[in-house]
């Protein structure tokens, strides 16, 4: 990054969206973590740090009198925590913009960091308004995005802030800048055969993804709740188990569409099937389009593993997005940790591995292979998106001149 912080103030919009228990501690910190790094090359270069975050979403849970909870809603929060992360004492403003806020930025010295309050505490900040991302703007000389977990959305402080700046005084962070390397290694002129595992558990929560993937992957690995509704489409038998019937006939188009382009879309052979959506329930094996009524397939089965793997362990690369059932059940969570070991492998023999996001990343951190495959993205909708081949308009933002 070529821009000099020297006795500047950089307003750094973050991704600090993240886990509290009830006595308000975070439980989780790899969003933090993962924003260090641009941080702390603003303080090393003489900069001054002003952080805003969203937290949650307060105006969907207001308290009976209609107001926001601003109790459970502060990033007051995070200070301790991210004041030891840093190694230096952050400043809270108790507002996002204000006079309060004007002053305290306006006095912070080089070296100093300001965290704004939670940004949806105002109301123009997810309408994209933007007197609202004025006011931010006028708070610092330097704005940088990095937070990619929110740049699918045009909200006034990771979209609209950044048409104050010019094309010199505004930036990606290391984080955002790593985000978009390594989707675009998988999007353009990546290592063959790719690899792509698509699973979760509708098919119009993928249709985009998986469109486009039948477009440039060698091969297509479906499966989740997903996978029930091809096996339907195809003239299988899938008893109780998911399926969007009014997507039916969009299956059996894309289904068409792989083949005409030669790309293999591969559905479980079989599945683990229960009785019931419960950790006690009744479970067997069978084919996946072989399911006796008042039956549901919740994972792939032993055989769909040994295939899908065999398949994930000859890619160059491989991208993965949704877990292959409901993997928070043990008795359905083998197939998930089945694939999770194969990016694994295929990681560890020379192939990139990009994890996409969402449940994904929960299974893999869950499974603690995280450092076994080559990037594991922060964002699950923003990467959605971006693989879909969407323009984001917080990258939009930040490279429009």
């Amino acid at each position: 990054m070529s821009i000099d912080f020297n006795q500047k103030r950089v307003l750094i919009r973050v991704d600090f969206n993240v886990p509290l228990n009830d006595a308000f501690e975070i439980t989780d910190d790899t969003r933090i973590k993962a924003a260090l790094p641009t941080i702390q090359m603003v303080l090393e270069r003489r900069g001054s740090v002003i952080l805003m975050s969203h937290l949650g979403r307060p105006s969907k849970k207001l308290l009976p009198d209609g107001s926001i909870d601003k109790v459970k809603f502060t990033l007051r929060h995070l200070v301790d925590h991210l004041s030891e992360c840093l190694g230096v004492p952050v400043k809270f403003c108790p507002e996002t913009v204000g006079s309060t806020a004007a002053e305290m930025a306006a006095s912070l010295q080089a070296g100093e960091v300001l965290l704004l309050e939670n940004t949806r505490f105002n109301a123009g900040e997810t309408v994209g308004d933007e007197a609202f991302a004025r006011k931010l703007s006028t708070l610092a000389d330097v704005y940088i995005n990095d937070a990619f977990g929110s740049a699918h959305r045009a909200h006034a402080s990771t979209t609209v802030v950044a048409k104050f700046f010019d094309k010199d005084s505004k930036a990606f962070g290391l984080l955002m800048e790593k985000e978009i390397e390594n989707a675009d290694k998988v999007l353009h002129d990546p290592p063959r055969p790719l690899v792509a595992i698509v699973g979760g558990a509708k098919v119009s929560d993928k249709i985009l993804l998986l469109d486009r993937l039948i477009s440039f992957a060698d091969a297509v690995l479906v499966g989740g709740g997903m996978a029930y509704t091809f096996i339907k489409a195809s003239g299988g038998q899938v008893g109780k188990s998911l399926v969007e019937e009014d997507k039916l006939e969009l299956a059996r188009e894309l289904i068409q569409k792989a083949k005409s382009k030669s790309i293999e879309l591969l559905l479980p052979i079989d599945s683990v099937i229960a009785d019931d959506f419960a950790v006690s329930a009744a479970t067997q094996i069978k084919s996946s389009g072989s399911i006796d009524d008042g039956w549901m397939g919740l994972d792939i089965g032993p055989e769909a593993r040994k295939e899908f793997g065999k398949r994930i362990r000859d890619a160059r690369c491989v991208l993965w997005n949704g877990p292959m059932g409901v993997f928070e059940m043990e008795p359905f969570a083998a197939g998930t940790r089945a694939v999770a070991q194969a990016v694994a492998d295929s990681t560890n023999t020379g192939a990139f591995s990009l994890i996409g996001g969402g449940d994904s990343v929960a299974a893999i951190n869950q499974m603690n292979l995280a450092e076994q495959v080559s990037y594991v993205s922060t964002g699950g909708g923003a990467m959605l998106e971006y693989l879909e081949g969407k323009e984001l308009p917080g990258i939009k933002a930040i490279r429009k001149v």
